[in-house]
């Protein structure tokens, strides 16, 4: 599959933000949704109660815990494709079935930015995190989950180790060139 596929100009821009928990999804999908002047969906309060209370409770969640939790996140990107509006998301969306399952949810392209990190990277960030449901003790289980999509369409990697500011711009960058937020350097050099 080819990583230089464009956008069709018609289509909206939905941009999933994924990685395990502490990777920086929120902050990162904040900053590219208001780069771009897109509405932010913090993908975590879609999560169904007993998610919530599973994950608070230091359990990882199954495939079947989250099939109703991704098909949420889907609804949320097919209703934004269907009113012709950009949409950033986060989601962890650790495996290939998952990201599949978000790609026909959503009914057009979807594009990844896939935020990735040393365990050590990560789990400093987790224990800076106040008030969050999700405990660091079930990082491990999530990078035993994560398939990495390496060679996916439509999907950026970017380093975390880095102030959010670098983590956004390389993001747009290489969105820019994928073809889903070539905004990006107008609004950048607006700024």
């Amino acid at each position: 599959m080819s990583m230089a596929a464009s956008q069709p100009a018609s289509e909206p821009w939905l941009i999933v933000v994924m990685g395990v928990s502490g990777c920086g999804k929120t902050s990162v999908g904040i900053g590219i949704a208001a780069r771009l002047g897109f509405a932010f969906v913090e993908g975590d309060t879609l999560h169904p109660r007993g998610n919530v209370e599973k994950m608070s409770a230091g359990i990882p969640l199954t495939d079947d815990d989250r099939w109703p939790w991704l098909d949420l996140v889907g609804a949320a990107l097919r209703q934004a494709r269907e009113e012709g509006r950009g949409l950033v998301i986060s989601c962890s969306a650790l495996k290939r079935s998952y990201r599949d399952r978000l790609r026909h949810a959503a009914g057009g392209p979807v594009f990844f930015v896939f935020l990735e990190g040393s365990r050590s990277v990560l789990q400093a960030r987790m224990a800076d995190r106040r008030g969050h449901f999700f405990p660091p003790a079930l990082l491990d289980s999530q990078l035993a989950a994560l398939e990495v999509p390496t060679g996916e369409e439509l999907v950026v990697t970017v380093d975390i180790d880095a102030p959010v500011d670098r983590i956004v711009d390389q993001a747009l960058n290489r969105l820019d060139a994928l073809g889903a937020a070539p905004a990006a350097r107008t609004r950048k050099e607006a700024r």
